[in-house]
């Protein structure tokens, strides 16, 4: 055989070897092979018009309790502000820490009064409390479908974070029926 030849097909063999682990590699694996859209992840969130409706119900709830200066904020799984409706005479701070409260409900999950709790009495877990947009405070409570989360409501100004937390409660129950 000819030394070019020899070398042609030599390179050729390498080539093919190199495609073949190139694909081999490419595969989808088991563990992929089950998400949509060759590995796109499907989210969801709470829409516009739910979140304007739970912040209309959390501050209601509170106005029938007399307290008129609350404001809500309803944000979407990532924190991200949705729907934010202020009552009146509602003070321009309050507008900050209840969007604040909503974004620490959301990305961890949970509800702020608990994390207030969780702050109050681990140690290791004092400095929650001073992270950058984080407000552990009672009032911020996620959203849920089944297990996940689409977003997380705060409510503030209310005599106390559990009386946040209880107009946080009701504005998701006004929705809870179309939450699916």
């Amino acid at each position: 055989m000819h030394e070019r030849t020899r070398q042609a097909i030599g390179t050729l063999g390498v080539g093919l070897g190199i495609v073949v682990l190139s694909v081999a590699l490419n595969a989808p694996r088991p563990s992929t092979a089950r998400t949509p859209a060759g590995g796109v992840r499907m989210e969801h969130n709470i829409s516009l018009a739910l979140a304007a409706e739970a912040a209309g119900g959390a501050v209601e709830a509170c106005a029938q309790r007399n307290y008129f200066v609350v404001v809500a904020a309803v944000v979407d799984r990532a924190g991200q502000l949705k729907a934010l409706l202020r009552g009146d005479n509602a003070t321009p701070h309050t507008i900050h820490s209840v969007r604040r409260k909503a974004y620490k409900s959301a990305t961890p999950r949970n509800n702020t009064l608990a994390i207030q709790n969780n702050v109050q009495t681990n140690p290791a877990a004092a400095q929650l409390a001073s992270i950058d947009g984080i407000l552990a405070l009672g009032g911020g409570v996620p959203i849920r479908v089944g297990e996940g989360v689409i977003g997380a409501i705060g409510v503030g100004a209310a005599p106390g974070g559990n009386l946040d937390e209880e107009c946080a409660n009701a504005g998701i129950a006004r929705i809870r029926a179309r939450l699916n």
